[in-house]
């Protein structure tokens, strides 16, 4: 029977054809526990190939300080990616980069690399289970994951794929997630991450009582929409007050025994908790949070993997979002155009990134911020927000926990939401109110450099951030 394994990773890299000024891309499935960019970067410029694309779905803290090097050193140019955690985003922020950051969301990603507007010459896919022709899953297995479906795109679409394993089994591996059919090669290793890692940092329910207020207007938001009844579909974020909503929701369908259609995107234990309690018929799953999830996806058909462009990318005949009823997320500041950042903090240093923030608000009929009016004694709510992640347009409803303000374009909602008896209040009355409390804060000094675009799920630049002075 013949083969794709190959002995070593140098081996894999040497066949692939990778040349300095090409394009390599990773997922980030692992999140925090990712050992695989690491290890196939370091190998990279022990081959002295330089001056390379790198297409990274994420980045993450784990990734820090050896992408810096490789930055210094001249092995990595360009960087495309949804997501970059404060490790890097502080030193890309202070000017590390000569070329800016290109910023795209979970569905612009896959419709970029589609439509060949970001070509990736070599694909590295971590897989916690392959067999030796490629076919791979990340459902089983000592690392596994859950869900591969940021890694789908770039299986299908780099001109050489390699996958990397810690479990390989004999062909033909068993319920495959992205089938030997895209595979070029395929290189067993000891470890390609540490499973504890893939959890996110925000994957518990808030006890604070300023994030449980918050948590049960949302809900209060939802069952006064009109929008909860059978068929229902929701997606929230791994934030703690968005879980605690997640939470009282569960406890609200149960007792009014709705059964919703789906709920989406990167999925935790609490969304496990509402299919199980028969609130969704399923999940529809891109990335899973947490360890809970990874055991759901494994044994319970109704929880299923999507890909990226399954999910969110606009160049698709239709996608998960747009079937979306309601979405909660959050945000790092709202101006009064109701326009969202969660790409830049309080500094004006890069700390995070669209994922699927203006995707889903895109498609979702209800787009819900969660936001407390104040943190850190600096107010939320801001005359202009000093990144653009998603468009004003695209959100309808803030919820804080000193009131909820609706977007002017959702009057029906407004009334809606009035006549429930719910403290419905003016965003401008909001940022009074906290600045009040905090004071007025001084405008942000920003340098004169663009260190990254912030590009919209449709391909065009929506923002730009510039270089912290």
């Amino acid at each position: 029977m013949s083969t794709k394994l190959v002995k070593t990773l140098r081996e894999a890299i040497e066949l692939s054809g990778l040349k300095s000024g090409m394009s390599v891309s990773f997922h980030h499935h692992l999140r925090n526990g990712d050992y695989t960019l690491n290890m196939v970067m370091e190998e990279i410029a022990n081959l002295g190939i330089r001056e390379l694309t790198l297409n990274a779905s994420s980045i993450f803290d784990v990734h820090a300080p050896a992408l810096e090097e490789h930055i210094k050193s001249g092995v990595v140019r360009k960087i495309n990616t949804n997501y970059m955690s404060a490790g890097l985003g502080r030193r890309i922020s202070e000017g590390l980069m000569d070329e800016p950051v290109d910023f795209r969301t979970h569905g612009g990603r896959p419709r970029d690399i589609a439509l060949g507007n970001t070509p990736i010459d070599v694909a590295f896919i971590a897989a916690p289970t392959a067999d030796p022709m490629g076919n791979c899953t990340g459902k089983f297995g000592p690392s596994a994951c859950g869900s591969l479906g940021y890694a789908f795109p770039d299986a299908m679409y780099a001109k050489q794929v390699i996958v990397i394993t810690d479990n390989l089994v004999p062909y033909p591996l068993l319920g495959w997630s992205i089938p030997e059919i895209y595979v070029n090669y395929v290189v067993e290793v000891p470890a390609i991450g540490n499973p504890k890692g893939i959890v996110s940092g925000t994957t518990k329910i808030t006890r604070d009582p300023v994030g449980l207020v918050m948590a049960q207007s949302a809900v209060d938001v939802i069952c006064h929409s009109g929008l909860l009844k059978d068929g229902f579909s929701f997606q929230t974020g791994a934030g703690g007050a968005s879980l605690a909503a997640a939470k009282f929701l569960m406890d609200v369908m149960v007792k009014e025994k709705i059964q919703g259609s789906f709920a989406s995107g990167g999925i935790t234990g609490y969304l496990v908790d509402m299919l199980n309690a028969g609130c969704f018929r399923s999940l529809m799953d891109v990335q899973c949070f947490d360890l809970k999830a990874v055991e759901s996806i494994r044994t319970n058909p109704a929880h299923q993997e999507i890909s990226a462009m399954h999910y969110a990318s606009p160049a698709a005949a239709s996608a998960v979002v747009d079937n979306l009823d309601v979405v909660i997320l959050g945000a790092t500041e709202v101006d009064t155009d109701f326009n969202v950042n969660v790409h830049t903090d309080s500094n004006g240093y890069i700390m995070g990134g669209s994922g699927g923030h203006s995707d889903t608000a895109a498609g979702a009929k209800l787009s819900m911020i969660i936001a407390p009016l104040f943190r850190a004694r600096l107010p939320i709510v801001t005359d202009h927000v000093s990144c653009i992640s998603t468009p004003g347009r695209d959100i309808d409803v803030l919820v804080t926990q000193r009131g909820v303000a609706v977007n002017p374009k959702n009057a029906e909602l407004k009334q809606r939401l009035k006549d429930a008896g719910l403290n419905v209040v003016d965003i401008h009355e909001l940022k009074e109110i906290a600045e009040r409390i905090t004071g007025k804060p001084a405008k942000l000094a920003r340098g004169g450099r663009r260190v990254a675009n912030v590009i919209y799920r449709d391909g065009t630049q929506i923002d730009e951030i510039l270089s912290v002075k």
